[in-house]
């Protein structure tokens, strides 16, 4: 079974029938980069439509005993998430009824700092606020897993400290592998494994080392080096692939409502439409070659089930059950 911990994009039942074959057992879903709480109520209603019109495929799940069924029904399971929390709307409660509906995921900021910390684009990075203590000790409460990956470093180790449970990045690469400020520097890292949380390898190639893009066994030496880092136990994949993304959607992400000036994402000046996808991966489809080149680059069966699946379905369990 393989577990993508974040795509984005548009899902339809086609891309569902493609992750089916290509073997997920279960993918998170981006329901909102941006917007406030109605925003978040449609997005996640959509999700409903998606599920009862193609029931014979999919299911949201809430628990990991919720994906565990999808795979033994030959279904791929979808773990509702979103890469902001502007859908709490400065409200405490709406953690509770987020989680209610069945979000499971929530990552604490965009590219934007906002009322709860800092991004990793902050020129400074102040840390979490004192709302953002309170949404970190609530999504605990009630079964969202914290999600740091777009956020800064101080904020990032704020929420680890903070957090009764093991969080997650969801899809970043290591610093010291691929300087840049989306990634996470090895002081991060090991704090994070040190709580008994997770990072998602990503494929996005503008946070990707050049050779982990050019061939699968590149990428699976990627993780073997990430391993190196934290331990077998704390990794695991989250692409930061899309479905259906073009030019718009590309700049909604980097735009929002909240600028008009240039922004480039992770890209730049020079690099700022939609990223070319590695070599090896023209669909996220075909990650299906990592557990073999996995064992390529020296990792046992057992520790290839760990970074496909396992070490996701512990850190879902530690979160919602």
């Amino acid at each position: 079974m393989l577990i993508d911990a974040l795509q984005c994009g548009r899902f339809d039942r086609k891309v569902i029938e493609k992750l089916v074959a290509g073997g997920f057992g279960c993918v998170t879903p981006t329901l909102g980069f941006w917007g406030g709480a109605v925003e978040g109520f449609d997005s996640v209603a959509e999700w409903y439509d998606l599920e009862r019109a193609n029931a014979d495929l999919m299911k949201i799940a809430r628990t990991t005993a919720d994906i565990r069924q999808a795979r033994r029904e030959g279904k791929v399971a979808f773990v509702l998430g979103f890469q902001n929390s502007g859908h709490f709307e400065g409200r405490i409660r709406y953690v509770e009824l987020f989680a209610a509906l069945g979000v499971r995921v929530t990552q604490l900021t965009y590219n934007i700092q906002n009322d709860v910390g800092s991004s990793c684009y902050e020129p400074v990075d102040t840390g979490l606020s004192r709302f953002g203590r309170e949404v970190v000790r609530e999504m605990n409460r009630h079964g969202i897993l914290v999600d740091c990956s777009h956020v800064g470093d101080r904020t990032t180790l704020d929420a680890i400290e903070e957090s009764e449970q093991p969080i997650a990045i969801t899809h970043a690469n290591a610093a010291s592998l691929f300087p840049h400020r989306r990634n996470k520097s090895d002081e991060v890292l090991k704090a994070l494994a040190a709580k008994g949380g997770v990072v998602g390898c990503a494929t996005y190639r503008n946070i990707t080392p050049e050779s982990a893009c050019a061939s699968v066994d590149g990428w699976a030496e990627m993780v073997a080096r990430t391993v190196d880092i934290v331990g077998v136990d704390h990794v695991g994949f989250g692409t930061d692939d899309s479905h259906h993304v073009g030019q718009a959607e590309l700049d909604w992400m980097r735009y929002g409502r909240w600028t008009r000036t240039e922004q480039y994402g992770a890209g730049s000046k020079t690099n700022s439409g939609p990223s070319k996808p590695p070599e090896w991966l023209p669909e996220v489809y075909n990650l299906a070659e990592v557990p073999a080149a996995l064992g390529r680059v020296g990792f046992s069966r057992e520790e290839i089930a760990k970074l496909s699946a396992e070490n996701w379905l512990r850190v879902y369990a530690a979160n919602f059950g």
